[in-house]
């Protein structure tokens, strides 16, 4: 799967945000070591601390399917109904996640479009990351 689908994916994710309180739809695509693509959406609550962000949702999915090896991620987000004006980067729990079954040179793909995103690493999101690995 190439980079513009995965991200394609993750838009369509975003059409299924639940976000009524902040008015901000995010959209997840999960690629797996596989080939399978989990996909995920934001899904806000009124208490606000149980809120899942799409990514978390994704992964959420993925590793309940028994799925631990993830290849790349792509994220979509911005104002319900409206083109994004700047790239939505993965909050810093969902960064967390991600640090806790991939490894740092792990691409993460910031949309605005299909065409516009910006690519990163996850040890590019997050430097010195508290991993399993700290544990040890």
């Amino acid at each position: 799967m190439d980079k513009r689908e995965l991200i394609e994916l993750a838009l369509a994710a975003r059409d299924n945000s639940y976000c009524p309180y902040s008015g901000y739809s995010v959209g997840a695509a999960l690629l797996t070591a596989d080939g399978r693509v989990f996909t995920g959406c934001n899904v806000e609550n009124a208490g606000y601390s149980p809120t899942l962000c799409a990514e978390r949702s994704a992964m959420a999915a993925a590793v309940s399917a028994g799925v631990r090896k993830f290849t790349m991620l792509a994220v979509a987000g911005g104002p319900t109904g409206k083109e994004p004006e700047t790239y939505f980067w993965p909050c810093g729990v969902c960064r967390q996640w991600l640090a806790e079954f991939c490894p740092p040179d792990f691409p993460v793909l910031c949309a605005k479009s299909a065409a516009d995103y910006r690519e990163t690493t996850l040890a590019e999101l997050l430097p010195h990351a508290f991993s399993p690995s700290t544990l040890t």
